[in-house]
């Protein structure tokens, strides 16, 4: 009997731990669920809504605490060999700034009615001894104005010949639309994410009769101009070792459905330490592997060799096998460190984890270094990664591993850090590498432009469409990066462009861009 007892109260006891393991995880998706909701309610702030480091820092008092004062900004200070020590930066303050050099003046003097002395007794005339300037800026809205060519016709009576100069060459031939206004459409919609029906109404306004159709048209035709400098622009992206990747969603119009489909824009970029910075989008009817791998296969046509580098992305599958070792032995994956640290932050904002506030101070100290580095040679930051990181990388990941063991499994807290210690190799992987960037935010601000756009002209009318947006959208944001006026690049390569020899269109790519006049 007392056998028999021993193996029931044995059979009991593993029938409660059964139960407590069940109950244990009936709560942690039950957490998972609350914190799912709470993140949802807060608006669907996921990427490109983190907070700062800085702001993440000041959230431990210890470390406030702990700071001496006259800490130096730079690793090469003696206060950055130990860790936390490293100088908040104060919150700016709003000021107004100077208005540019060269904006136009228009000058207004202002002098008294009479400058005799009006002191009883006095009456002497006044001496100027100086001036105040204060400075107001105007605006004068877009003015249309209209090119008008009078080509002479020059006749000889003796022999009955004709001579005329040749007509001036424009993107459109014989249409009505020159290479400013087409750069104005093609700001308006891309940069200024100005639907065709609202530039319709602008420039009405101006008296100007514009048909969003006809707008489209000047669209479409600048955008297949551009096309040979895009496959040049392309050759240069793809010209490098570290690569950034990411894609966007857009909605494309299906012909005859009245309704549209789910299309991608895939977006890559030279690396954010890259010298001679540039992107590139490339439009795609869907999400899948074939698009990127593709586009870094290159195009022999082309003269585009295949792409070999690190490749630093999000951790979507479908980057799997564009860097598979079997197909692609010189390609590396590197994994962004903001999508991991994202995850922690969402914990912290739902108050559903008591170790978030902990990690997310962590990744604020990695941060904080990484800041300090941006503007130092490859090298030189690779061997302050070393000296100055990765024990804060290495002290992370044994903190993970002790967290991990007490989390219960299937929360919200064990898939972030379960994310973050699968994907170690590549989240670590600008460690070795100064080229690489710590994250992929770079171009996630890159992308930005697309979501706007999206938000206003909803939709894409078709797939050519898209492709011709790509063209335009890579260009212009490449412009902006290398510090260029998009409006005065895009009118300045619009203008040489039908004149320009194949064998010289890399002249005319943003980061080689001279403007033809002053």
């Amino acid at each position: 009997m007392l056998a028999e007892r021993t193996v029931a109260l044995a059979e009991h006891q593993a029938l409660i731990e059964r139960k407590d393991r069940e109950l244990a995880l009936r709560e942690a998706q039950c957490a998972k669920l609350e914190f799912e909701l709470a993140r949802l309610a807060a608006g669907g702030q996921g990427r490109g809504h983190d907070r700062p480091a800085a702001a993440l820092v000041r959230r431990d008092p210890q470390r406030r605490r702990g700071r001496p004062a006259g800490t130096a900004g730079t690793p090469a200070r003696a206060g950055w060999r130990e860790r936390g020590q490293a100088p908040i930066a104060s919150p700016r303050r709003p000021r107004r700034q100077a208005l540019p050099d060269s904006l136009r003046r228009v000058e207004h003097r202002h002098e008294p009615a009479n400058t005799t002395c009006a002191h009883e007794g006095c009456g002497r005339a006044m001496v100027r001894i100086g001036e105040d300037v204060t400075e107001r800026l105007d605006v004068v809205p877009a003015e249309f104005f209209v090119h008008r060519h009078v080509y002479g016709k020059w006749a000889c009576r003796a022999c009955q010949s004709l001579k005329q100069a040749p007509s001036v060459p424009e993107v459109i031939d014989g249409g009505l639309a020159s290479s400013g206004l087409l750069a104005h459409t093609l700001i308006s919609r891309y940069a200024d994410h100005l639907p065709y029906y609202r530039q319709e109404t602008i420039n009405a306004r101006s008296g100007v009769h514009t048909p969003r159709s006809t707008l489209a048209a000047w669209a479409g035709a600048a955008g297949a101009a551009l096309q040979p400098l895009y496959e040049a622009h392309k050759r240069f992206v793809l010209d490098c070792r570290v690569l950034h990747a990411d894609e966007t969603p857009v909605a494309l119009l299906e012909p005859g459905a009245g309704k549209t489909r789910r299309a991608y824009i895939w977006a890559y970029a030279r690396s954010l330490h890259d010298a001679q910075p540039g992107v590139i989008y490339d439009f795609c009817r869907g999400r899948g592997a074939q698009y990127p791998t593709k586009f870094l296969a290159g195009d022999p046509r082309q003269g585009i060799a295949a792409w070999a580098g690190t490749l630093l992305t999000d951790r979507y599958q479908g980057y799997e096998s564009v860097l598979d070792p079997r197909y692609h032995p010189g390609r590396t994956a590197a994994a962004c460190v903001a999508h991991a640290r994202r995850k922690f932050d969402e914990l912290a904002k739902a108050r559903t984890s008591v170790l978030a506030d902990e990690a997310i101070v962590r990744w604020a100290r990695i941060y904080e270094i990484e800041g300090a580095l941006a503007h130092l040679e490859d090298d030189e930051r690779q061997w302050q990664r070393q000296a100055l990181a990765k024990p804060c990388w290495d002290e992370l990941k044994a903190w993970l591993a002790h967290e991990r063991r007490r989390v219960v499994d299937g929360g919200a807290a064990a898939s972030a850090i379960d994310y973050t210690l699968n994907h170690w190799q590549a989240l670590t992987r600008h460690l070795d590498d100064g080229a690489v960037a710590v994250d992929n935010n770079h171009l996630e601000r890159q992308i930005k432009p697309w979501a706007m756009g999206r938000k206003a002209w909803m939709f894409v009318g078709s797939e050519q469409a898209g492709e011709r947006a790509a063209i335009v959208m890579s260009l212009v944001q490449s412009a902006k990066l290398n510090g260029h006026d998009p409006h005065a690049y895009l009118r300045d390569v619009l203008q040489r462009l039908p004149t320009q020899l194949n064998s010289r269109i890399e002249e005319l790519l943003p980061h080689r861009w001279v403007p033809a006049t002053s």
